[in-house]
């Protein structure tokens, strides 16, 4: 695990994510464009059109509906095959995946521009996803810590930070 940062100095906060991957970066290039890989360790599918990473091809991302009753919409703003991937992601989030060759292996920077009040729940829900994609099994309630954590740290400077979406199957929030 490493600690999301919270980056404050753009039009909107970004929480920032660092891994290292055994992986070399083309490698990892296809975990997070490849349809069939990205489902074991993305939150949910990703559908783009045509197949192909490509600026301004539309993205689809159905949820699984025994989790959440929601797919978001998204349009690729960069492709840089093998070293960087950024699109959109719902209305007001941009992913952006930046592949460096690190020894053997690649260091991954993901940053995710957001809502102020959606950082700690989503710098959280990284932490497991990263976790997944470096091959971990993330630990039990290990969300809700990062999430507390994350909230502790980050309200000071953007303010309160809400949990999982109301409409979340199994929240108890």
């Amino acid at each position: 695990m490493t600690d999301a940062t919270l980056d404050t100095t753009g039009a909107k906060p970004a929480v920032r994510l660092e891994r290292h991957l055994a992986d070399p970066p083309a490698v990892v290039w296809q975990a997070i464009t490849d349809r069939e890989q990205l489902k074991a360790w993305f939150p949910c599918e990703v559908i783009v059109e045509g197949g192909r990473w490509e600026v301004g091809a539309a993205i689809t991302f159905p949820f699984p509906p025994d989790v959440i009753e929601m797919t978001l919409t998204g349009t690729v703003l960069a492709a840089d095959e093998p070293k960087l991937l950024a699109y959109t992601w719902g209305e007001d989030e941009i992913l952006r995946f930046e592949l460096y060759p690190d020894g053997d292996g690649t260091r991954l920077v993901l940053t995710d521009e957001l809502q102020a009040s959606w950082a700690a729940r989503n710098a959280a829900g990284w932490e497991e996803c990263l976790d997944r994609l470096a091959g971990l099994s993330p630990e039990p309630n290990a969300w809700q810590r990062h999430f507390d954590a994350y909230a502790a740290a980050f309200e000071p400077q953007i303010g309160p930070q809400e949990g999982p979406p109301a409409e979340l199957k199994g929240n108890k929030n």
